[in-house]
């Protein structure tokens, strides 16, 4: 089975407070965050450790095979001598500036005959996006489907997520490209925010509401008519965050371990542009809008 442009995505620890690996007993959570793309050279089920062959990661290091601790030991399974991988390098901002890599996505497989336990979706440009349906803060229910003929740009979160580089770090920067948007009505009446909560049972309306009201800043009702924050229902979670390549897992402490995932869908619905992990930045976001509108 090939891995193509599918990817295979295993669930790491990305919202996870019962750290699996000595890398992630840590307690400082302040990490820098560098993408990484290479090929599996072998792995070390003793040691924790994954050996790459990494192409250069630039601003951190040159190209070179050396040794990762892996933040969560549970995918060692899952990886295999000659997979192509990319993956997440976080950087330990602390004294002890601890490595370790996390987020694994398998995108050619070593193995062909190998299966894995859990498949995601990965959007690609021109991909039709599902009429996925929520309820968003105001308790009113809503469907992608209704902002059609806009720029639809849509982030998955919890409000209960832990680590600062994580929902919260994309929350802040869609906060800060609503702010952006504010100040160019013409991309602002053709454009719309989305929260997506992946926690149903947690994240209710008025939770939801509270939540972005701090990143919107005010209490106003009119706040949200350009940005919302909604959830699914139970049924609907799994085949939403199967489409939008978001991996969940529930623990058995009530964190959710999970990876990250934006994703811009164009006016006819399809997909323009998807941004996995949390490196993208707002500029990047309103460069590519405005992309989209070049005479707004």
């Amino acid at each position: 089975m090939s891995g193509g442009l599918l990817g295979l995505l295993f669930l790491c620890a990305g919202c996870h407070s019962a750290p699996p690996s000595p890398a992630a007993d840590s307690s400082d959570q302040n990490f820098k965050t560098y993408p990484l793309r290479g090929k599996i050279v072998s792995t070390n089920p003793a040691t924790g450790e994954v050996t790459l062959d990494a192409q250069a990661i630039p601003g951190f290091m040159e190209a070179m095979t050396m040794p990762y601790k892996l933040r969560d030991t549970r995918i060692l399974g899952e990886l295999h001598p000659g997979d192509i991988v990319t993956a997440d390098v976080l950087v330990s901002q602390s004294a002890d500036a601890s490595v370790f890599v996390d987020h694994f996505v398998v995108i050619g497989q070593a193995k062909a005959d190998y299966v894995p336990k859990i498949q995601f979706h990965v959007p690609q440009p021109g991909d039709k996006v599902p009429d996925f349906k929520l309820i968003n803060q105001d308790g009113h229910p809503i469907h992608l489907s209704q902002f059609r003929g806009k720029a639809l740009l849509i982030t998955f979160l919890y409000t209960r997520c832990p680590l600062p580089d994580y929902c919260p770090r994309v929350t802040r920067n869609f906060a800060v490209l609503e702010k952006s948007l504010l100040a160019d009505p013409a991309l602002y009446a053709r454009t719309h925010l989305l929260c997506a909560s992946f926690d149903p049972a947690g994240d209710t309306p008025a939770r939801l509401k509270s939540y972005g009201q701090q990143y919107i800043g005010s209490a106003d009702p009119n706040g949200f008519r350009h940005w919302d924050f909604a959830v699914p229902g139970k049924a609907a979670l799994a085949p939403l965050a199967h489409y939008f390549d978001v991996g969940l897992t529930n623990e058995a402490d009530g964190t959710i371990t999970h990876t990250l995932s934006t994703t811009l869908i164009g006016p006819d619905g399809k997909v323009v542009k998807f941004y996995p992990g949390n490196e993208w930045t707002a500029p990047e976001l309103l460069a590519d809008l405005k992309k989209l509108y070049p005479s707004a």
